[in-house]
């Protein structure tokens, strides 16, 4: 036997009626949903319940299986600590995932309480597993659990990750199904957990409507733009459990959605229609074209960054010759320059300067490009094998000038504040920086300045370059 049985569930605690207390009728059909799900998966009786969440201890560069001999967690954060859960964990077909995975150079650990010690944490039930399992625990007993929290991983070594799941239940002919846990776009409504943003609505319909085709393809071309928009949780669970099909044509039918907090709520149910061909080499072959384009057709700004450190990367020397796609303005304007990058939409690295230090602007992305990639203390150095999955971005600063508490707006302006030798620099528009408050309280943390001393603030502006 092996994988059986396919889901995408969202993990609302509202929706508990302990939590609710009558909130959670206005996702009724949410809850029907569930309980259907519930009903069906305790008819086929699994031995293992595999299910990946958001909300587990999460690494930023490797999936996280949990591996101790039994898992605990209640929702006392919710309010209602006697709503708990205890399950044994099925440790020989998390190793064996965890082996496949290593062996194909998928980040992945196996993570335990003396692992996880150093961090002051432990292996934990989280609510991500403790909603779906609330309502399936109904109708199912007597099972083991895989515990997976997923990491900001590329969608490949997510996809490469679920055919590794796939894989170990076949080959220790496990019988198990595979709930992929995560809430849709949280942006549905204002007064919403993140607010409105017309990108919520569009990414769930599109990404409702494709795994309903069960269109893979179309799944991980959904515009960056959409995603980093949508403030979702469960697009990462899809791409393991559309990984887990590698190899078989299937349909999802979306059994309820809903979104009456502000949140999106999918019910999908995955059957399995015949035999397939592969997508893997397709969707790497995808990948690797998108970032040939990339490279060549970006915007000069961004287009110089990611060739300055891909030079040194590749020689361990600096770029010398400024390439001819730079433009008069790069070549002769002095400007400070900040130069950022990110990975599957994670920041991996930001170096600037605040006035120039070179000879132009083209001189000042040459070298913060190679600063941000290498000497970012926050980050390790990045690796050669990294910049398929990197987008940059580069900033170039207006003059600063000097500001008060009233002429701030962090949408529009960065802030710069000094005291004594000591100084803190935030750009403008950072996703999560929404008031002059918390602009100047990140500022003056990054300075190590504190609140009550005397300081002085400047603001200034940035042209921000962008690769499409």
């Amino acid at each position: 036997m092996s994988l059986h049985g396919f889901y995408l569930l969202p993990h609302p605690p509202i929706i508990l009626p302990e939590i609710g207390k009558g909130e959670d009728k206005k996702i009724s059909d949410t809850s029907k949903s569930f309980n259907a799900i519930g009903k069906e998966i305790g008819e086929t009786s699994p031995s293992t319940i595999i299910i990946i969440t958001p909300h587990g201890v999460m690494f930023q560069d490797a999936v996280s299986i949990s591996y101790q001999d039994e898992i605990y967690g209640d929702l006392k954060n919710f309010g209602v600590p006697s709503v708990s859960m205890k399950l044994p964990i099925n440790k020989e077909l998390s190793k064996k995932i965890y082996e496949l995975s290593y062996n194909e150079n998928v980040p992945v650990v196996l993570t335990t309480n003396s692992l996880l010690k150093k961090y002051n944490s432990s292996v934990t039930l989280d609510h991500g597993a403790m909603v779906p399992l609330y309502f399936i625990n109904k109708y199912c007993k007597d099972y083991k659990l895989v515990h997976i929290t997923y990491a900001p991983l590329s969608d490949i070594d997510l996809y490469k990750f679920g055919i590794n799941i796939n894989k170990a239940a076949e080959e220790l002919n496990e019988n198990a199904v595979l709930i992929a846990s995560g809430d849709l776009s949280h942006r549905l409504k204002e007064d919403g957990p993140y607010g409105y943003n017309p990108y919520g609505e569009k990414f769930d319909r599109e990404f409702l409507n494709l795994l309903g085709k069960g269109d893979v393809k179309g799944v991980f071309a959904i515009s960056k733009e959409t995603i980093q928009n949508a403030g979702e949780c469960g697009r990462r669970s899809a791409a393991i459990l559309l990984g887990a099909m590698e190899g078989r044509k299937f349909s999802g039918e979306v059994l309820s959605y809903e979104g009456p907090f502000g949140v999106g709520y999918g019910v999908v149910k995955f059957s399995i229609i015949s035999k397939d061909t592969p997508k893997l080499s397709e969707l790497e072959l995808i990948r690797k074209t998108n970032y040939e384009k990339r490279k060549c057709q970006s915007d000069p700004y961004v287009r110089l960054a990611r060739e300055s450190l891909s030079v040194f990367l590749n020689t361990g020397t600096q770029m010398k010759n400024i390439p001819g796609y730079v433009t008069a303005e790069m070549k002769e304007c002095n400007r400070g320059v900040f130069v950022s990058m990110k990975k599957n939409r994670e920041l991996r690295g930001c170096i600037g300067t605040i006035s120039s230090t070179t000879g132009s602007i083209a001189e000042e992305i040459i070298r913060n490009a190679v600063e941000a990639g290498l000497n970012d203390p926050r980050f390790s150095e990045v690796e050669k094998d990294e910049l398929m999955d990197i987008d940059f971005s580069v900033d170039v600063l207006t003059e600063p000038e000097p500001a008060s508490l009233k002429d701030l707006d962090p949408k529009e302006y960065g802030v710069i504040v000094k005291t004594r030798g000591k100084s803190g620099l935030l750009l403008p528009d950072l996703e999560g920086v929404d008031t002059v408050e918390e602009q100047l309280s990140i500022a003056l943390r990054k300075a190590g300045i504190e609140p009550d001393e005397e300081y002085s603030i400047q603001r200034f502006k940035v042209i921000r370059h962008k690769e499409v």
